[in-house]
Order: C-alpha cells, then structure tokens, then sequence
C-alpha cells in the first residue's frame, strides 16, 4: 500500500490527491507534498480513503520502503506526473 496514490473520500480535504507514505493498523500517513510535506504527513483512517491505480516510481518506492528521507517535492513530481497521464487519457 506504501507508494500507492489515494484520494481523501472525507472532511475539508475531500477529494485531494495523496500519495501513501506510511501504513500502521487501519491508519494510513499521506503526503501531498504542499500543505502536507513528508515531514508532516496527514493520518487518516483507511475507510475515509480511495485507492487509486497510480503508483509512485520505483526509486520514490524504493526511498518509501527503505525508510530514506523522502522531499516535498519528490511527491509533488509524482502527482504532477500522475494529473498529466490522466488529463491526457481523457
């Protein structure tokens, strides 16, 4: 589940992108890379979450995994990246 990229199904963040930088009991930490950087991540419950298809790539996964340090703007680049290859299937 870590890596994977999630949109918020509930509260004043519904519908907001996330990637999963952590996963703990029926918690999951997400990181958008702007108002929740990785040094702050938000913690929600798994029910108030939509997975989605869209992964990281594999040396932000690999980095998420390790337990590396991971920067705000690894993610935004993921997620800029995700929003593109969407806007583009459309």
């Amino acid at each position: 589940m870590v890596g994977q990229m999630a949109t918020s199904r509930a509260g004043r963040d519904k519908d907001t992108l996330y990637v999963i930088v952590a996963h703990e009991g029926d918690f999951v930490y997400l990181c958008d890379g702007r108002l929740k950087p990785p040094e702050r991540p938000k913690k929600k419950r798994l029910k108030h979450i939509q997975p989605i298809n869209g992964t990281v790539g594999e040396a932000l996964l690999r980095k998420l995994q390790g337990g590396e340090k991971v920067y705000a703007e690894e993610i935004r680049h993921e997620l800029k990246l995700y929003a593109e290859g969407q806007s583009i299937d459309c």
